[in-house]
């Protein structure tokens, strides 16, 4: 059974920071490209970050780059996102994905709450 666990959302005072954790199960994890994605009340579903399965680059919307890091740790099935320097417009419901290019496959975790307020 396919499994996408997010976890370390909560509430956090703007300036402060955030480690969000996606635990993997039921696929080959280190074949997929991980991403992480956010929604917002009202708003379209934006792709955050994305680190590759092989050469680990990474890529993050223009909005987080220099105060957000993604990376993933193949042993432990997880894929991780550093968020810094928090501000109240990166308040969302933040996912994770996984996404096989041949045979395409993807999946998605069930989501976790990130809250930016003073």
């Amino acid at each position: 059974q396919v499994q996408l666990v997010e976890s370390g959302g909560g509430l956090v005072q703007p300036g402060g920071s955030l480690r969000l954790s996606c635990a993997a199960s039921g696929f080959t994890f280190s074949s997929y490209v991980m991403s992480w994605y956010r929604q917002a009340p009202g708003k379209e579903r934006e792709l955050v970050a994305t680190i590759t399965s092989t050469d680990i680059s990474t890529n993050y919307v223009d909005s987080v780059k220099g105060r957000f890091t993604i990376s993933r740790d193949n042993a432990k099935n997880t894929v991780y996102l550093q968020m810094n320097s928090l501000k109240p417009e990166d308040t969302a419901v933040y996912y994770c994905k996984a996404v096989r290019a041949t045979p395409y496959r993807y999946y998605w975790g069930q989501g976790t709450q990130v809250t930016v307020s003073s």
